[in-house]
């Protein structure tokens, strides 16, 4: 008997994903207190012979970050499997294979490594979007990205638009969960005006929504698709919501290509917000939103950030150059946050504080001409009460009657304790 290539790898990448799936649970790295690894939804999926896609011709929506334990893309264990027709890919922003910096997209093309057609749905929505799957030929579009738990991370407005296209095209959607880096512990931040509704905040959520792509599909699902979707999701087991990434013995992948850590992710729903701002956020270093700086800026703005006693949180004086983006090859000042307790840290207060102690610390200061700010926030709130000279706790206060009516909408949503 004979036995082609495709059949062998089938049978690797099947035992693979349910041994995985069956193992022993392991330390978590570094010793910070995990219980056991966390089996994502790709693992359950596979573990149970792909019965959830049988009969089903199927495309996947992802990353480099839908990957196995063992680091083997998904793409490419259920390429090699034949228990799946799997018949095509759908790229977000940076691509499938992740090949595109921020803001670009690797186009329509055969991935060399499968032969699978790649389709682009970056920036694609509503009927365009559906003619996309349409055209594929798939009966089921599943979704497996890693996300990092903010409003403006463009990965979580893939999932929506891909769902709603999926309903006008008449497709199943099945989405494989992943654990929220960061916790998901609380939603915090200011909520989404619909007014200011673009693809880094489509849906009134809060900035730091404290949510899994899977419960977040079903929020997006009953509180704010008009058409509805036939969706499915595949839990993960062994993720607690209070957990941080360290803790569920997976591999860390850069769900960006300035998304290198865990500990970016930690900052990013408060630092990103200098993205509005003409400082840098730290594009262009190894430590991207944790250095944020401009030229003029010296160790008065980490007096005044220090001075603020913002809990878990410490700034150190900074100096770096960044090698592309903002002062691309110019040596800035300004700070590194250090999070020395990240149970207590708050990272959109901390951004708050940041922004106001910036402004007041640095007479260079100014936003983006665009008020890129607005889109970020999710209103003009947060931009003209610091232009005011708002404190901070003056400017957190100013959402917290919005964000107590989405933490009750939220509850409904969560499927994980």
């Amino acid at each position: 008997m004979s036995l082609s290539r495709r059949s062998l790898l089938a049978a690797g990448g099947a035992l693979g994903a349910a041994a995985a799936t069956a193992g022993p649970a392991s330390a978590a790295p570094g010793g910070r207190g995990g219980h056991g690894r966390v089996r994502t939804g790709f693992e359950r999926l596979a573990a149970d012979g792909y019965a959830l896609l049988a009969g089903e011709r199927v495309g996947v929506v992802t990353n480099p970050t839908g990957v196995t334990p063992d680091a083997r893309h998904v793409v490419d264990v259920m390429h090699a499997d034949e228990r799946v027709d799997l018949v095509a890919v759908f790229g977000p922003e940076h691509g499938f294979r992740g090949t595109a910096q921020a803001g670009g997209s690797e186009g329509r093309y055969d991935d060399p490594a499968t032969g699978l057609p790649v389709y682009d749905t970056y920036l694609k929505s509503g009927q365009p979007l559906a003619d996309v799957f349409t055209a594929s030929g798939v009966d089921t579009v599943v979704f497996d990205i890693q996300d990092v738990g903010a409003r403006f991370y463009t990965y979580i407005w893939t999932l929506y638009d891909c769902m709603a296209a999926a309903a006008l095209a008449g497709k199943r959607f099945v989405v494989l969960d992943r654990p929220n880096p960061v916790t998901g512990r609380a939603a915090l931040g200011p909520v989404l005006d619909r007014a200011f509704a673009t693809f880094v905040g489509r849906e009134p959520i809060a900035q730091a929504h404290g949510m899994t792509v899977a419960e977040l599909a079903g929020l997006f699902a009953r509180e704010f698709l008009t058409t509805p979707v036939a969706l499915e999701a595949v839990r993960m087991t062994g993720w607690r919501r209070s957990e941080f990434f360290d803790a569920t013995g997976l591999p860390w992948v850069p769900p960006s290509p300035n998304m290198p850590t865990p500990d970016t992710a930690l900052v990013y729903s408060g630092t990103c917000l200098f993205e509005g701002t003409n400082l840098s956020e730290g594009r262009g270093t190894t430590r991207p939103f944790e250095l944020l700086g401009a030229e003029g800026i010296d160790r008065r703005w980490a007096e005044a950030a220090n001075a603020l006693g913002l809990p878990g949180v410490r700034f150190r004086e900074a100096y770096f150059a960044p090698t592309f983006s903002k002062f691309q090859g110019k040596t800035v000042g300004g700070v590194q946050l250090h999070v020395h307790d990240r149970e207590a840290f708050d990272p959109v207060r901390a951004g708050i504080g940041l922004l106001v102690t910036a402004r007041s610390s640095w007479s260079g200061f100014a936003w983006r001409a665009d008020h890129w700010i607005d889109k970020l926030t999710g209103s003009a709130r947060v931009r003209t009460l610091i232009d005011a000279g708002a404190g901070v706790e003056d400017v957190v206060g100013a959402w917290e009657t919005d964000l107590a009516a989405f933490r009750s909408v939220r509850e409904e949503y969560l499927l994980y304790r």
